[in-house]
C-alpha cells in the first residue's frame, strides 16, 4: 500500500488530467480526482471529495491537493467529517495542485510516508521547478569511498533527456539507495529539481554521492542514464 492523492478542483478536466500526468510517474500510486459539481459543472462537491479520501486512503494515509481557495474549504468541511483515526491520517497540502501532484505522487511511489508525501507535495510550491537544491554541497575534497564523495560526469543520449517520465524512473532510483546523491547540485531525490535542470540530449549530467551506497548509486544511476532510459 501506499499513501493515496486526492486532487481537488474547479474543473473535472483539471482533475483528472492532473491525475493522468501524474500516473505517468508513479503507476502504483492511488490518484483520485475530485473535480466539478455533482453534475460536472465548474465549481467544488463535498460528496466528491469525501468519496476520494475514502479510495484514496487504503490505511497508509492521504494528501489534498486543491487549485482555489473555496476548494480548500470543501476539503476542509470534509476533513471535518472524517473520524478521528482516519482524520489523523488524511492532510491537507498548502500546493500547486499539478506539481503538487507529480512531486507528492513519486514521493508515495518511492515508498515515502504521510509526512514525507505531504513535504514533497509542499515543497513543491515554494519554488516551483526552481528548488529544491542543495542548502549544503557535497564536500569533494575527500577520498573516493564510503566516507568521501564519488563523483562521475555522464552524458545524456535519449532524445528529450531527462523529461518527465525518465526523469521519474532516475528519482525513483536514486532514492532506493543510502547515499546522498545530486545531479549538477540538485537532490536527486527531488523529481522538480531534477526537471528544473532541463537536461536535455548532449547534456552533461555531473553526479556526485556520499554515503555506504555512494559507489553503487552512481554506477548504476550512471548505467540508468546511459541506457537512454529505453528511449531512441
Amino acid at each position: 500500500m501506499t499513501v493515496g492523492l486526492v486532487l481537488v478542483s474547479h474543473s473535472s478536466k483539471i482533475a483528472e488530467g492532473t491525475a493522468e500526468l501524474a500516473a505517468q510517474m508513479a503507476p502504483n500510486v492511488e490518484l483520485v480526482p475530485a473535480g466539478g459539481t455533482e453534475s460536472d459543472g465548474i465549481g467544488t462537491s463535498f460528496e466528491k471529495v469525501s468519496e476520494a479520501i475514502a479510495k484514496a486512503d487504503s490505511g497508509d494515509g492521504a494528501v489534498i491537493l486543491c487549485d482555489l481557495g473555496s476548494a480548500v474549504l470543501t476539503a476542509e468541511t470534509a476533513l471535518d467529517f472524517l473520524d478521528d483515526e482516519q482524520r489523523e491520517r488524511v492532510a491537507l497540502a498548502d500546493a500547486p495542485i499539478v506539481e503538487g501532484a507529480v512531486a507528492g505522487a513519486v514521493a508515495a511511489e518511492t515508498g515515502g510516508d504521510l509526512n514525507a508525501v505531504l513535504s514533497a507535495a509542499s515543497h513543491a510550491g515554494q519554488g516551483g521547478l526552481s528548488s529544491p537544491v542543495s542548502s549544503e554541497p557535497l564536500d569533494s575534497s575527500g577520498p573516493d569511498g564510503p566516507e568521501g564523495v564519488i563523483q562521475r560526469t555522464v552524458t545524456l543520449i535519449n532524445r528529450d533527456g531527462l523529461h518527465a517520465r525518465p526523469a521519474a524512473d532516475f528519482v525513483k532510483k536514486a532514492s532506493g539507495y543510502d547515499a546522498r546523491v545530486t545531479v549538477n547540485g540538485v537532490d536527486a531525490k527531488s523529481l522538480l529539481g531534477i526537471m528544473s535542470l532541463g537536461l536535455v540530449k548532449g547534456k552533461d549530467a555531473d553526479l556526485a554521492a556520499e554515503g555506504p551506497e555512494a559507489g553503487k548509486a552512481i554506477e548504476e544511476l550512471a548505467e540508468l542514464i546511459e541506457s537512454g532510459f529505453g528511449e531512441k
